[in-house]
């Protein structure tokens, strides 16, 4: 049997099976409280982000107070949950940061503004757990990986979302990442690194029901749907070229030597282009034509039913001025004959006054 001892000496007392496990319980559970319980379960990495608009324009209310028209960048917190590999950020809240722009490995970040503020929020929703940081990058940072390394005290898969919030193209503004451990190519040292994850902008109804009550006075309603349609296919075809133009870029500084060769982004590569139709089938390129010239019929049918309508309502308009003008005429002549009348009355009047002695 094992001997429990007094702090002060004296008798020792023999120690049984159950006492033993009722004190093995007291220890852990005392572990428990001291040891900082992460806020997220640990799962993987998360598959998918999506980032709700109340964050989008809290980072952008951020970005304004702090960093406009400067070269910094600011940082906050990102609040949310993750279920089945998507993670949903809901909320977030500004941190104090500042780092070094001529030494990016000095950086500095308020951890005890960070936990005052999420117990505070706790308070207002408790389910909404820290699931990462944000940042206006525009691009990733070496102080970056550190930053991740202090959230992971708070979440087991913290996510980087970086928020473009001056791009003159209409593009998706969000970029998410997650890091992962790698093995190096001589497999002696392992180095974390950032993984890029699929972001998406999504929200909940009463979230869309606020973002389209704020677009009424964004939006111009003189500008037809047709004209909105095409401006988002030349938004969209703008960013094609510029993704084609940064493939291109890649490719070049690969077979130039100036980055080494990621085989993963060639694959893509090879997958986006074998997905290419070809366009030198006879059959294809009918098809395209037919397709095309169905699209004309419509829309030359539409011109056409436009154009009548029109002139069928400025015959009405016409035919419908004419008669209010003919109408006004009639009145007028009919107010002059009685005005003409009264004034004949008025004179036999006055002449009778005369004549009577």
């Amino acid at each position: 049997m094992a001997l429990l001892r007094r702090p002060e000496g004296g008798i020792s007392f023999p120690q049984s099976q159950t006492a033993r496990e009722l004190d093995a319980t007291v220890a852990m559970a005392d572990e428990k409280e001291t040891t900082p319980m992460p806020t997220t379960s640990r799962l993987q990495l998360p598959e998918e982000v999506v980032t709700h608009p109340l964050v989008l324009l809290s980072i952008v209310d951020h970005y304004n107070r702090v960093a406009r028209d400067t070269s910094k960048r600011v940082v906050g917190v990102l609040l949310g949950s993750t279920f089945h590999g998507k993670c949903d950020i809901t909320n977030s809240f500004a941190v104090p940061f500042d780092e070094d722009l001529r030494n990016p490995g000095i950086w500095y970040l308020d951890h005890d503004f960070l936990e005052n503020m999420y117990q505070m929020f706790k308070k207002i929703n408790a389910k909404e757990r820290i699931v990462g940081f944000y940042s206006t990058g525009p691009k990733i940072r070496k102080a970056d990986l550190d930053i991740d390394g202090l959230f992971r005290r708070y979440c087991a898969h913290p996510v980087l979302v970086i928020c473009d919030v001056h791009s003159d193209v209409e593009v998706l503004p969000t970029t998410a990442y997650g890091s992962i451990e790698e093995v190096e190519e001589d497999g002696k040292a392992i180095k974390r690194i950032f993984k890029h994850i699929k972001s998406t902008v999504g929200a909940y109804e009463a979230e869309e029901v606020g973002v389209e009550h704020l677009l009424r006075d964004i939006n111009d309603p003189s500008v037809s749907s047709l004209a909105g349609q095409v401006k988002h296919k030349m938004t969209a075809l703008n960013g094609l070229k510029e993704r084609l133009e940064e493939m291109k870029t890649y490719l070049e500084n690969v077979v130039a030597g100036r980055t080494p060769p990621n085989h993963q982004i060639i694959y893509n590569m090879q997958t986006i282009f074998n997905l290419l139709p070809n366009l030198n089938v006879d059959a294809l390129v009918r098809s395209m034509f037919v397709k095309t010239n169905d699209m004309h019929f419509v829309i030359y049918l539409s011109s056409l039913i436009r154009c009548t309508i029109a002139l069928h309502n400025l015959v009405n308009n016409k035919i419908k001025y004419k008669e209010s003008e003919e109408l006004g005429f009639a009145e007028k002549k009919d107010e002059k004959k009685e005005a003409g009348a009264s004034s004949t009355d008025k004179a036999s009047k006055d002449k009778k006054a005369e004549k009577a002695p």
